[in-house]
């Protein structure tokens, strides 16, 4: 069979979970015999690096130039679309959501619906944003739908309230951090205990409801740091609120760099903490497992689908519950070893090889099926 993957995201982003989901997809289809095609005519990906090179239709830069991005994003889309109608392909899986489709006449088109974010907490984003009208337009457009989660896949029949025939479930993958030696870590400098949080920090993440509830702890305040990793660095907001909730000089810290970097971090912190309000599926709990951390999470949305019994769990919108979550992980080194031990068996559920049959699947009975 053969596999069109559109311009979408790879040429809009040089790193991001759904090209690294794109991009270990096609990996895994290549090993499956089929034939793959990533049409990104002028992107900026560096994951697509690893494939062969006859899969990637395209040239990569390191960036655009200055304003330029919307018009690249326009000669993208007509290229591509070209492109993916000369290759002829049996099925066209779109990156992302787009006015217009990309898949040529008669020829079936897939859709991956990663979360239900921006309809879910319409309030967080500008009147401006488009987000929700494009996934709509995209989902009417599609043959059928991949929810990464079926929390996922709840939420978008009961907002779009549509066929529930036309939406499937496939999980992600999980991938090794590339191996580090474990005694040091490194470039990260880390001295005193810490707790780790991973990813961006937007408004339903709720990383200021994670620094308002180690601030009323005096004994996660008085013992540990907290380090941030990954996204932008720290805001004019958050570091006024680290000055207003008192905290010492450097106890919150964020730090960038590797997948060795982050594969450090995961193994020398006391525990990862995600706090959010809500994820479509969430990698970071199980690389933490993968690193024998322990995990603490929000227990909201698609959390606990994907965790299971591998994290202590506490409602995000209470300081107190969260507080007392992860003081009954870091004060208990038993509790912590249960939840060690359970990560260990919890993250071996999730394989890009597993992902990538369960979608051919999908792929075989929609092709079938027109």
């Amino acid at each position: 069979m053969k596999i069109a993957f559109d311009y979408q995201k790879f040429c809009a982003q040089p790193y991001g979970g759904i090209t690294r989901y794109f991009t270990r997809l096609a990996e895994q289809l290549l090993q499956l015999g089929q034939e793959v095609g990533v049409f990104a005519p002028i992107h900026l990906n560096q994951y697509v690096r690893a494939l062969p090179p006859s899969v990637v239709h395209g040239y990569g830069l390191p960036r655009y130039l200055p304003r330029t991005e919307p018009l690249m994003m326009m000669i993208n889309q007509w290229i591509s679309k070209n492109s993916i109608r000369r290759w002829q392909p049996n099925i066209v899986h779109e990156t992302y959501f787009n006015r217009q489709g990309s898949a040529p006449r008669g020829c079936p088109t897939v859709l991956t619906v990663y979360d239900m974010i921006h309809e879910k907490f319409k309030e967080l984003f500008p009147v401006t944003d488009s987000e929700s009208r494009l996934k709509r337009m995209a989902i009417d457009r599609a043959d059928h739908i991949i929810c990464i989660s079926n929390n996922t896949r709840k939420d978008l029949l009961e907002i779009f309230n549509i066929n529930e025939s036309k939406v499937s479930v496939v999980h992600l993958g999980l991938e090794q951090i590339r191996s580090f030696n474990s005694s040091s870590t490194g470039s990260t400098q880390i001295i005193r205990p810490y707790l780790l949080y991973v990813g961006s920090r937007g408004p339903y993440k709720n990383f200021p409801g994670l620094l308002k509830t180690l601030a009323s702890s005096k004994r996660l305040r008085h013992e540990f740091d907290l380090v941030t990793f990954g996204s932008s660095a720290l805001t004019i907001t958050e570091k006024n609120l680290i000055v207003e909730l008192k905290f010492r000089d450097n106890q919150i810290r964020h730090v960038t760099g590797s997948d060795e970097v982050l594969g450090k971090l995961y193994a020398h912190a006391m525990a990862y903490i995600l706090p959010s309000l809500y994820e479509g599926f969430g990698l970071p709990p199980l690389e933490a497992m993968l690193h024998n951390c322990p995990v603490i999470s929000s227990n909201t949305s698609s959390m606990p689908e994907v965790i299971g019994n591998a994290a202590e769990y506490f409602d995000p919108v209470s300081n107190e519950q969260m507080a007392n979550a992860i003081e009954r992980v870091v004060f208990s080194p038993t509790r912590a070893e249960e939840l060690v031990k359970a990560g260990q068996v919890r993250h071996k559920l999730f394989t890009w090889e597993q992902c990538a049959k369960k979608t051919m699947h999908i792929y075989h009975k929609i092709n079938d099926g027109l």
